[in-house]
């Protein structure tokens, strides 16, 4: 007892670590407005991320509109032009498809085919006889109606066809020619008809219509234009039997000071002149299909019939061999009594052929030298080289009958260097 009575009168000290203080909160004012707390980075984020897409569209829509408004401007201003133009004197005319149905009465009337599509009779409203083409397939229908509008839209001749309009509807494409009442050369030419016999004074005065339209196209437009498909059936005829060149779906057009083009090869097999399958092109090509179709208007034949013997498929196999012999009075049209009588005058004229078919350009005559030699200004050049030049004969163009084949294929890598 004693003990424990001293053990509770001790005294005991302890060490203890002095603790902050935590403050006491304030306690609520009453009178003070209640602020809320700002708000997070991430809603920032993505108010800004909205407000630039927003002003981002609307850039886009005020682009787009804008665009869009400068196109229906240009448009309209195109559509101004082309109406002005259709004003011009001498300009060919633009005519709706709708147009061209009724002329042409939903094209029922056929007056043939060519290369590039068929060619429909109608008239106008005002009562202008016409001919229609319509133009098949895709780039050489754009090409071919291209070429033509470019080459005869604004050029005029007696001995050139006239092209009256154009009509050019989404896939539609339309040449709107005079119309010839005589139609194309070829069928007053290889027939056994008598009735439809050309007589001698006719068919020299045929020759030289085609002679003095190609001189216009060499020779007197501001550009030069050669044809490169000079045939019967791309030479028409009036109700006077004046002869025109129509059809400019293969020309190509030259500067005056350019002397030779490099093309791919197109033409009319039979026709085609030799520089074709080794050199660049000139307008001599022309004098050489010239000469071609002086021969057959002269002969009354095809100059590439495959219903002859071999040796006389060609005519100038024949012809070349009655040179030689002194027999060319024998290829004289037999079908026309006029023509026998005035044989001596036709043989003449077919020394003009043969000038006109030698295999040496340098050796052809212009035409307007060949005008001069018709006319009897100037005489026929003497040593005249009778081997002609005869074409391959492409036994896979026999199927679609090479007299009315027309083709544009590629030259030799070699010759396709120089301007288009």
């Amino acid at each position: 007892m004693a003990a424990n009575k001293e053990l509770l009168d001790s005294t005991v000290f302890l060490k203890v670590q002095n603790l902050p203080k935590k403050p006491k909160a304030p306690s609520p004012d009453i009178n003070r407005p209640l602020v809320p707390p700002p708000p997070s980075n991430t809603g920032s984020e993505i108010i800004v991320i909205l407000v630039s897409c927003f002003a981002a569209f609307f850039v886009l829509f005020l682009t787009v509109m804008t665009r869009q408004s400068l196109s229906l401007n240009r448009y309209d201003a195109k559509e101004d032009e082309e109406d002005y133009l259709r004003q011009v004197p001498g300009l060919p005319t633009r005519f709706s498809y709708e147009v061209l149905v009724e002329a042409t009465e939903n094209f029922s009337q056929n007056l043939g085919k060519g290369g590039f599509g068929c060619v429909f009779e109608g008239i106008l409203s005002d009562g202008t006889k016409i001919a229609v083409k319509c133009l098949n397939g895709f780039a050489q229908t754009r090409d071919s109606f291209l070429a033509e509008v470019e080459t005869i839209g604004s050029i005029h001749h007696l001995n050139l066809v006239k092209l009256i309009g154009y009509c050019a509807s989404k896939s539609n494409k339309f040449l709107v020619y005079e119309y010839m009442c005589n139609g194309s050369l070829d069928k007053w030419l290889f027939h056994r008809n008598q009735e439809l016999a050309l007589d001698w004074q006719t068919r020299r005065k045929i020759i030289l219509d085609i002679a003095k339209g190609l001189t216009y196209l060499h020779e007197e437009c501001q550009k030069k234009i050669v044809h490169l498909d000079i045939k019967p059936q791309n030479i028409l005829l009036d109700k006077n039997f004046n002869a025109k060149v129509s059809d400019f779906g293969l020309s190509k057009i030259m500067d005056r000071d350019q002397s030779q083009v490099v093309t791919t090869l197109r033409g009319t097999l039979g026709y085609l002149a030799p520089e074709w399958f080794s050199s660049a092109i000139t307008e001599k090509a022309d004098v050489y299909s010239f000469g071609v179709v002086t021969l057959e208007i002269l002969c009354g034949r095809k100059n590439l019939d495959h219903a002859r013997p071999e040796k006389d498929m060609h005519l100038l196999s024949p012809f070349k061999l009655k040179a030689e012999e002194g027999g060319l009075s024998d290829l004289v049209d037999k079908h026309s009594e006029d023509m026998q009588v005035h044989g001596a005058e036709v043989v003449e004229m077919m020394r003009v052929a043969a000038w006109c078919l030698q295999s040496d350009i340098t050796r052809r005559p212009s035409m307007s030298v060949v005008v001069k030699v018709l006319e009897g200004v100037i005489a026929v050049e003497d040593n005249l080289d009778y081997n002609f030049f005869n074409p391959p004969a492409q036994r896979g163009m026999e199927a679609v009958g090479c007299q009315e084949f027309v083709f544009a294929s590629p030259l030799s890598s070699s010759v396709l260097s120089g301007p288009r």
